[in-house]
């Protein structure tokens, strides 16, 4: 990818981040991509010569918006309220016609996936489990941090998926208050 990010970059990646987050990795091809921004092909690949480093590119995109737009949600915040604003984060994802979180999405492909948009993928949910475990040791929540922050991660992925899956946004937000009793309270 060109070092220096431009609209047609950002176009690209809006229009692959939205494919793929409803219809998979290997389901979106260049020409799609390139007919969704109005651009030939070579465009798409000038910027991201393989597929692979549209998918890291996309996936490091993703988890830099995420982490800014959850610093942004908790700077003054306590423990619980920053876990309630990181249960809000992921619930943004499905107020985009029904597609679950990005990551969560590459993640149930990663067996197809190719090994370096893996490691991106798993660098962002590593960084989402290390975030809320520094949280939950923070304010004293848990006995142990890193197990229930997996647990939480896994828990509303899991939420966005069924949520997703059955049309019904109901189904994330009752998921999310039942974790919010048990390990936010």
């Amino acid at each position: 990818m060109s070092n220096a990010p431009n609209a047609t970059v950002e176009r690209i990646l809006d229009a692959a981040e939205t494919r793929i987050k409803l219809t998979g990795y290997n389901a979106v091809s260049f020409r799609e991509l390139a007919d969704a921004v109005s651009v030939k092909s070579a465009s798409v690949d000038y910027h991201f010569p393989a597929k692979a480093d549209l998918g890291v590119a996309l996936v490091k995109r993703y988890h830099e918006r995420f982490f800014e737009a959850l610093a942004a949600n908790t700077a003054s915040a306590t423990p619980r309220q920053k876990l309630r604003a990181f249960a809000a984060l992921y619930r943004e994802a499905l107020n985009n016609n029904g597609a679950i979180c990005l990551c969560g999405m590459l993640g149930a492909e990663s067996g197809g996936l190719p090994r370096p948009v893996v490691r991106a993928v798993r660098g962002f949910f590593e960084a989402n489990i290390a975030w809320i475990g520094a949280v939950l040791k923070d304010g004293a929540l848990s006995d142990a941090p890193r197990d229930d922050a997996t647990l939480i991660v896994a828990s509303l992925q899991g939420a966005l998926m069924l949520a997703a899956s059955l049309d019904d946004l109901s189904v994330y937000d009752r998921a999310a208050k039942r974790i919010a009793r048990f390990a936010f309270a």
